[in-house]
């Protein structure tokens, strides 16, 4: 069960850190906005959003392929899409992006930053491709 708790600062408590190994993808669902939540390091984390722009994969079951960008990009499952992790862009059309969380490990637990609801959040500032 995800708790959802927030503080002033729009922090989100996501899942315990013990839930997530090291370098493994999890889904969590928050606010009904699936989430891919990579696990970096001891102490680092890597939030985005799971839904693929292109088809709607879930960008949690995909993999991670280090050699894409300096950062590795996350690779929708469903057709091979690739997502930086730091920045969400698409590397081969940079014109897609999902969007990437402000991230922190509190008290054993992953939480992201989000200033409002999820579902009142704008778009990256992208507009998509309508050749896709």
């Amino acid at each position: 069960m995800v708790d959802l708790t927030s503080n002033a600062q729009g922090w989100i408590d996501l899942c315990p850190v013990a839930d997530v190994s090291i370098g493994d993808l999890k889904y969590v669902l928050y606010n009904k906005q699936g989430l891919a939540v990579r696990r970096v390091g001891e102490l680092a984390v890597q939030v985005l959003d799971d839904c693929c722009p292109h088809a709607g994969g879930s960008l949690s079951a995909g993999h991670v392929d280090p050699d894409l960008t300096d950062a590795g990009c996350l690779v929708c499952p469903w057709h091979g899409w690739p997502f930086d992790l730091d920045n969400g862009r698409c590397p081969d059309n940079p014109s897609l992006a999902v969007r990437t969380y402000p991230t922190r490990i509190t008290n054993g637990r992953i939480q992201i930053q989000i200033n409002m609801p999820i579902s009142e959040m704008d778009d990256p500032g992208l507009d998509p491709d309508p050749n896709i």
